[in-house]
């Protein structure tokens, strides 16, 4: 064959092929590398530098971007002396719970000079939610962005956003929050609260010394922009807000929801919110503020302060730079601290989309119903010791009574290797054992027993879950988030449930779909899921001062009989304890 022919035959494969890139290719999921070097950083807010726990060195740490589909690897590699554990916070992991990061329950921690590769892939999620540390309250400075994108060509059930922005809630400590929470749990008394809330790391011009530090979302007149909000305060659930401005929410822990209007969003710790800011028609002459402070039920110190950042508008040209310092500036109103009505109104208000496209599958039929406590509560002080806690006690907390003792081998390990013993028992209950009015007055007891339970599920038990808060030491809303699962809030109350009244108002056809929810001040909430991923899955409040104080348990669910039911081998890097 002649050069000639050799290149129309080249030619040929050339055309053929380009025809062949041209034709609508199915969406293909991809794999996403990337490496989570942990290391000390010195990070200086309010005119106070310290030396802080990063990824990479960024505060708040780097984003992470996914589609639906896309299969993650993510390397984490511990340079810092603390034992470290990242959780990929909502994500499902099906069958890849040694990928879900809570220290002690799914793995030991990466020890320093260790590392681990965290694999999973993202099944039937989209939204937005956040990645952070599972360990101790290194979470305080550990955590970041995680923001899953629809398929490839599948359009947002809502107009398409001009830009899309993270905006993350964290608390800044001028302290070393391991010292905070160590001494806290020797004194047995309450731990110093936050000097700051932040939004993307910065807590804005409403703190001294810090008005350099301040997050501007510069805007353009006439567009919409999706904010990408989520809740990573150790210990306080938000209201925040826009001054002029009113948002449209749009997704809950990445979940769609139908869409509806607020001027206030409430978001707990480990929630995420989407919301949709259309920006005023023309230029606005005036700036405004968004700003986050908190919802406070319970009895304790909180840190009562308010994080703000600006809200900006692109400049007309013929605006002046200086004539832009003068323009008035704007501040939006927040309900009061413990405005528990509009906390209500604005949970009821989430519904799911309950399309065809995005059905909402609500267990129809129930197998197991529990009933748990969810509360603070008494241990007794050390001996020759006097506590900071309630009469010389130390504070508890705990669910239907057990506070959770940390074990010290990771509980999916020793299941999956059958040395359970000794490690953990499987027979948490499924109701209180003692009942008393939870939400009227305390009982003179308040002491609460300690255990490592765990409840066993068989694979596909579909379960309804009652949690009740209890005013012992006084009734507090607590954001409760299970692990594995999304789960759907089908009722909520206030008092002591009724299991004879109250399941015929659960809303069966579109409720919410979420992985974290707020157990309301002196009342209930009535949750169901399929339990269809097996492994060792954790449930605990997110507020951390509670978790630290035993408000936690795990629940197992059992491998299934099909091969695409059973948990998958752990990988080789496993750390061990």
């Amino acid at each position: 064959m002649g050069t000639a022919s050799h290149l129309l035959v080249s030619m040929g494969f050339f055309v053929a092929f380009m025809a062949l890139c041209l034709l609508p290719q199915p969406a293909q999921a991809v794999t996403r590398h990337y490496d989570f070097n942990i290391k000390m950083q010195n990070v200086t807010r309010l005119c106070h530098t310290k030396s802080i726990v990063t990824v990479n060195g960024q505060f708040p740490g780097p984003r992470v971007v996914a589609r639906e589909g896309d299969r993650l690897l993510i390397k984490v590699t511990n340079h810092v002396p603390n034992n470290i554990t990242i959780h990929w916070h909502g994500i499902r992991q099906l069958r890849s719970g040694w990928a879900d990061g809570p220290a002690y329950i799914t793995q030991c921690p990466i020890q320093t000079g260790q590392s681990y590769v965290y694999n999973f892939t993202v099944v039937g999620q989209r939204g937005t939610l956040f990645w952070h540390a599972h360990i101790s309250w290194l979470r305080s400075t550990l955590y970041g962005p995680l923001v899953i994108l629809p398929k490839k060509n599948v359009p947002y059930p809502f107009e398409k956003p001009y830009k899309e922005v993270p905006i993350i809630f964290g608390e800044w400590f001028n302290a070393d929050t391991e010292a905070i929470i160590s001494q806290a749990l020797q004194t047995g008394g309450g731990p110093n609260v936050s000097d700051a809330y932040t939004i993307n790391g910065l807590p804005g011009p409403l703190y001294n010394c810090s008005a350099k530090d301040t997050f501007k979302l510069k805007v353009k007149p006439g567009k919409t922009y999706m904010l990408r909000m989520i809740n990573a305060a150790l210990n306080d659930e938000l209201f925040f807000s826009i001054a002029n401005h009113s948002l449209t929410v749009v997704d809950a822990d990445a979940i769609y929801v139908k869409p509806f209007e607020t001027d206030t969003i409430l978001i707990t710790p480990g929630q995420t919110t989407n919301v949709l800011l259309k920006t005023k028609p023309n230029f606005p002459g005036a700036t405004f503020l968004m700003t986050a402070r908190p919802y406070v039920t319970g009895q304790g110190t909180f840190d009562n302060s308010t994080v703000a950042g600006i809200l900006e508008y692109e400049s007309p040209l013929f605006q002046s730079v200086i004539s832009m310092k003068k323009l008035p500036l704007y501040k939006p109103i927040l309900p009061a601290l413990n405005d528990t009505t509009f906390a209500t109104n604005f949970s009821r208000k989430l519904r799911s989309l309950a399309t065809p496209q995005f059905p909402a599958n609500v267990p129809q039929k129930v197998d197991k119903q529990f009933l748990f406590t969810v509360g603070l509560g008494t241990n007794p002080c050390d001996q020759n010791q006097t506590c900071q806690g309630p009469n010389g006690t130390k504070f508890a907390a705990s669910v239907s009574n057990i506070s959770f003792v940390q074990p010290t081998t990771a509980l999916l390990q020793s299941h999956y290797t059958g040395q359970s013993s000794g490690v953990y028992s499987p027979d948490f209950p499924i109701n209180p054992f003692h009942w008393f009015n939870y939400t009227g007055n305390p009982p003179n007891n308040t002491m609460v027993g300690n255990g490592t339970k765990l409840m066993v599920l068989p694979f596909n038990t579909s379960v309804e879950l009652v949690m009740q808060d209890t005013g012992i030491l006084g009734a507090e809303s607590h954001p409760l988030h299970l692990h594995g699962f999304n789960f759907f809030v089908v009722g909520q109350g206030f008092g002591n449930y009724d299991p004879n009244k109250d399941p015929k108002n659960f809303n069966l056809v579109d409720p919410v779909e979420r992985n974290t929810v707020g157990v309301p001040a002196g009342g209930w909430v009535a949750i169901r899921f399929l339990a269809d991923n097996p492994g060792v899955w954790f449930m605990h409040c997110h507020l951390e001062i509670h978790t630290s104080w035993g408000l936690k348990m795990a629940w197992l669910v059992l491998d299934g009989k099909l091969p695409n039911q059973k948990l998958l081998p752990p990988p080789k890097d496993l750390p061990k304890c």
